[in-house]
């Protein structure tokens, strides 16, 4: 009876040990593109705008930089001067709108936003990088993006002090470069090369203080984008409190 017992209390512990070795195996973290704490850069451009070419140039040399997260929200407005953007989005413009009314500032292109915290003209690196300077010093949590047994992404943010509202978890799905040939528009005849274009952008979360896990909910159309961002901000467009960005994944099914 003894032995009977021991057998089965050493079937048990093995089955328990398994899942935990089951659980460990299933959230692998991936790998990061940027630093533990980056300094988030959304630039507000346009391909109709003969102004944001060199801002354009400039983003694309901060993206370079491991501490910093650049990305391309190509706003939809300019779109009437001849030039269709192909990348331009109405949730790049409410963006950028939503900074005018956080900030108190006016839209304009280029226009680059500094973790949601202040603006600058998006090709004067001078002010671009004294603001990055500025942002630089504050605390950010660390977001952890995770792949689960079966494939799936989730960000994991570990617990911090609580924001005074819910704060917003972002994710953006972005190309790392495009080259396009303008036809018409300001910049008519120019071949332009883009970074870190934002192609999808919704919101998938809040955030209320409490370590969060929240599933990143992609399916096979992630395949046709290079990379992800997720940003958690105060409110909905306020001081950014941790960001992460990563590789995207080619799922099976497309």
């Amino acid at each position: 009876m003894k032995a009977s017992l021991a057998a089965a209390s050493s079937a048990v512990a093995a089955i328990l040990a398994f899942g935990f070795q089951a659980q460990a195996v299933a959230d692998q973290p991936v790998p990061a593109l940027v630093a533990d704490a980056p300094v988030v850069l959304e630039l507000f451009t346009s391909e109709g705008c003969n102004s944001c070419p060199p801002a354009d140039a400039l983003l694309g040399e901060l993206a370079k930089e491991h501490d910093l997260l650049p990305l391309a929200f190509h706003i939809d407005y300019w779109n009437y001067l001849g030039w269709q953007d192909p990348f331009s989005a109405k949730y790049a413009t409410a963006r950028q709108y939503a900074y005018g009314q956080t900030l108190g500032v006016n839209a304009y292109t280029p226009q680059l936003v500094i973790d949601g915290a202040r603006d600058a003209v998006g090709s004067d690196e001078a002010a671009v990088r004294s603001a990055i300077e500025a942002e630089r010093p504050r605390a950010k949590l660390k977001l952890t993006v995770l792949r689960d047994a079966t494939g799936a992404l989730k960000v994991a943010i570990p617990a911090g002090d609580a924001p005074s509202g819910p704060a917003s978890v972002y994710l953006a799905l972005f190309d790392h470069s495009h080259v396009t040939p303008v036809g018409r528009g300001e910049n008519s005849g120019q071949t332009l090369t883009e970074f870190n274009i934002v192609r999808a952008w919704r919101k998938i979360g809040q955030w209320n203080g409490q370590a969060t896990e929240l599933t990143l909910g992609l399916g096979p159309e992630a395949n046709a984008f290079d990379a992800g961002a997720v940003i958690l901000q105060d409110g909905d467009s306020g001081p950014v409190r941790g960001a992460t960005a990563f590789q995207l994944p080619k799922l099976s099914g497309s």
